[in-house]
This record gives structure tokens, sequence and C-alpha cells, in this order.
């Protein structure tokens, strides 16, 4: 009853809402500018330049950039180099950082009234359960070799893909590892190495994501998403049972004509963001992980399904055609349900979730 017992000792403030009504439009605004900033970011840096959002902060980096000094630029564009274009474990430690945040909160306020509410022991400890396996599979997915191209496994790898003579030329030599490409590799210039059936750098691994950990990306993902889901509801919940109990749906406030006005919706927001605003800011932090990665997700198992690599997706777009004159692009002929690689959906997913073994890397 501790959080019900707060909400009641803050229940006299509902009068002053026109003088709280300042304090919340500033914390609001400051929550949803860190959310937006968040967006225009992971859209910036996710390699899809294109995107609405990408293409916004581009406009707007052109207008502000005369105004701000070049040595404050530069400072800038080498801290974005280093966190975006060189290996680095920021991210990692940042991952962390934030799920300590989260389940910290979680352990300290929501799991008690979880309780109270009579939820079973078996549905409050479930996000720790979800926390165990995220952890192992993030493991796996920072540590295990995606599938790095070398003299060993060279040979081999040329054999497990067939060139589609489109997106995949055979002869093609990587300028810096001077090895004839394999069909589907890529080099990585953050890690520096060519990678068999590359899909992307993930920053939040530390890692590529290729033929050998494409698996666990997948399961990562998921597990993020359960966890994020998770969580949300029952804070969400919780929040419910207090709106309920403290009865604030009936409750009313002096406007700022010194009438009484019933409460709504707006004012039910204002008051719990005021009285739990890291519980709040939790629960939206929540959703909005949760519906971000909740597309992402969608959008590689649909790769998976149709194996293709998220590398190949945005290159099949627009791809020098053969018969065309050189330097003329022309959009790609592939059907993007079933592509050149595509074996059907099991064959597909078997690829995926348990590839070949690669040969060790040379020491």
């Amino acid at each position: 009853m501790v959080i019900l017992l707060k909400m009641l000792y803050f229940f006299p403030v509902f009068s002053s809402y026109c003088g709280s009504e300042m304090d919340f439009l500033t914390l609001f605004s400051i929550y949803v500018l860190v959310v937006l900033t968040c967006i225009a970011l992971v859209c910036k840096y996710s390699g899809q330049q294109q995107t609405p959002f990408g293409r916004v902060y581009n406009t707007f980096s052109q207008v502000v950039s005369p105004w701000i000094p070049q040595c404050v630029q530069n400072i800038c564009y080498r801290a974005v180099h280093r966190l975006f274009h060189q290996r680095s474990n920021f991210f990692i430690y940042l991952h962390i950082i934030l799920e300590i945040a989260v389940y910290a909160e979680y352990s300290y306020e929501i799991f008690s009234f979880c309780l109270e509410m009579d939820t079973t022991m078996v549905n409050v400890c479930i996000p720790y359960v979800l926390l165990a396996i995220k952890t192992y599979i993030f493991y796996l997915c920072c540590s295990r070799d995606p599938g790095t191209l070398t003299k060993n496994n060279h040979a081999a790898q040329q054999n497990v893909y067939k060139y589609d003579e489109k997106l995949f030329q055979e002869g093609t030599v990587c300028p810096t590892c001077q090895f004839v490409k394999p069909a589907r590799s890529k080099h990585c210039r953050v890690c520096n190495r060519c990678v068999q059936r590359f899909d992307h750098h993930c920053i939040w691994v530390n890692n590529c994501i290729g033929a050998q950990n494409t698996g666990y990306f997948l399961l990562y993902l998921l597990c993020v998403c359960a966890m994020a889901g998770d969580i949300a509801v029952l804070t969400a919940d919780m929040l419910f049972h207090v709106v309920v109990r403290a009865g604030l749906m009936h409750a009313q406030y002096i406007d700022a004509d010194g009438q009484q006005q019933p409460s709504g919706l707006l004012f039910v927001t204002q008051q719990l963001f005021l009285t739990f605003p890291r519980i709040v800011f939790m629960l939206g932090f929540l959703v909005f992980v949760f519906f971000l990665l909740a597309g992402y997700s969608m959008f590689h198992f649909y790769l998976a399904l149709i194996n293709q690599t998220s590398n190949e997706w945005f290159k099949r777009k627009v791809h020098t055609c053969q018969h065309c004159h050189p330097g003329h692009n022309c959009p790609t002929s592939y059907n993007p349900i079933r592509g050149y690689y595509h074996r059907g959906i099991l064959k597909n997913l078997g690829e995926i979730f348990w590839p070949c073994p690669s040969p060790k890397k040379d020491n």
C-alpha cells in the first residue's frame, strides 16, 4: 500500500492543477525532446540515410551548422565517428546501465505493489527469467564470430552460395582483405574484416551480424521485446490500479477562474507524471523501446523467412544493370517475397538457426 498512500498524500496537490501545469509541461517537453533525439540518432546512424527522420536530421544539420563554431563541430564529428564508426564498448555499457535502471525501479516500487494487487509470484518473476535468458544470448551475440573470412575458410565459403551476378559479381576482390569476395559477403569498415552472409554491424553488441550469429541476434531481439513488453504491462496495470483506488477519475480540480472542474485523462496523466515521475518515465521508455524493436524484429524475421539480409534488402532496390550503360542505376528485378537465395521457409530458418560450423580463424 506504499504507493497508494503516496498517491493519497499528494491528493491535496490536485487542487493546484494550474499552479503545477507549468512544471508538468516542462518535464513532459524535456521527455519528448529526449525521445525524439533518440529516434533521430537511431535513424541517422542505422545505415538508412533515406528515412524521413534521416532527411529531417540532415536538413536540420545543414541549417544549424553555420551557427556552430568549427572547433565544436570537429569535436562532435570525432566523438560521433568514434562511437558509430569504430569498435567501441560504449553501447554495451549503456545497454547494461539502462537495464540496471529499469530493473532497479521495477524491483524497488513495482514488484511489491504488483504482489499487493494479487498478481501471482510467477508473473512478477517472469521479467527476471527473461533477463537471465537475454543476458546469455546477448553474450553470444557479442562474443560469437559472425563468420569472418580467413585463409583457412575462404575456399570453403566460396562454394556456399552461388553468385547472382546482380548484387554479387563473381571475381570481385575486396581491396582491404585482398580476398575474392564470396557471394553474400561484405567488408565491414567498423571491424575491418569480411563477413560471410553479412547483415549489418550492430553497435549495441559491438559485433557484426553474419552467418554464424544471426540466429542469436534474432533471439536477442525477441527477448528484449518480451522484457520491455512484460514490464510495461505490469507497470501500466499498477498505475491503473493506483488511479482506481485513489478515485482520480472522480476527483475535481480548480481551474484558473476558480471553478471546480471534473478530472479528465490529461489531469490524471499529469498527476501520475508529477507523483511518480520515475515510473511514468520508465513506462514511456519501455513503450518506445517495445514498438521500436517490435518493428525492427518483424523486419528481420521477415528477411529470415525469405532468406535475405538487410544488406541485400537495401542494395537490391538499386543496382547497376548489366544491360545499361556504366553508371546508370535501374530498379532491381528481384522479387522481394522470393529472393535469389530463397529455398523455402523451413530451410531458410534452418540456415540461420543451425548454420554450418565455420573453420577457426587464424591466430
